[in-house]
């Protein structure tokens, strides 16, 4: 396990990002005032601002298109994920998406990693099983050059 002091800047992010992202999807709270009460938290100054950013205020904003990519991949109505797993995957859908100087891969992991620390067990393996499938069609050349996915 890294440790908290060895996070990277834009992990940081990610994590802001979903509480953010939580408290949207469960307390319908607009972005612009999640955002003024996220920046006031305890470590914030550490993360990557502008990609807390990004991910907070651009995953709000194309919602219904991120949700449109993912339902497709789903095993559940998007109304029976969890609020944690419904976040996560539209960080990763979105960082897929709108992020190309992240790769696909360190997206997977991140995504992973947040479902690990703050989604129920297991969520972790359907955050995974989703993104794997959702990034061949939003990166289907960074994807096919990938010596891992080739058989």
């Amino acid at each position: 396990m890294t440790k908290a002091s060895e996070k990277s800047a834009r992990t940081r992010a990610r994590e802001f990002a979903l509480q953010g992202l939580y408290q949207h999807l469960v307390g319908r709270n607009e972005a612009a005032d999640i955002d003024v009460f996220t920046r006031d938290l305890s470590g914030f100054h550490k993360a990557d601002s502008a990609h807390y950013d990004a991910l907070l205020h651009g995953c709000i904003a194309q919602a219904s298109e991120l949700d449109a990519h993912l339902s497709p991949l789903l095993d559940r109505p998007l109304a029976e994920l969890s609020p944690i797993e419904h976040a996560v995957l539209w960080i990763g859908a979105y960082e897929l998406q709108h992020c190309p100087d992240v790769p696909w891969r360190v997206v997977l992991n991140e995504c992973i990693e947040l479902a690990k620390t703050f989604g129920g067990t297991d969520g972790h393996k359907f955050v995974n099983g989703v993104l794997n499938r959702l990034a061949p069609q939003l990166r289907p050349e960074e994807v096919a050059r990938d010596p891992a996915r080739r058989s």
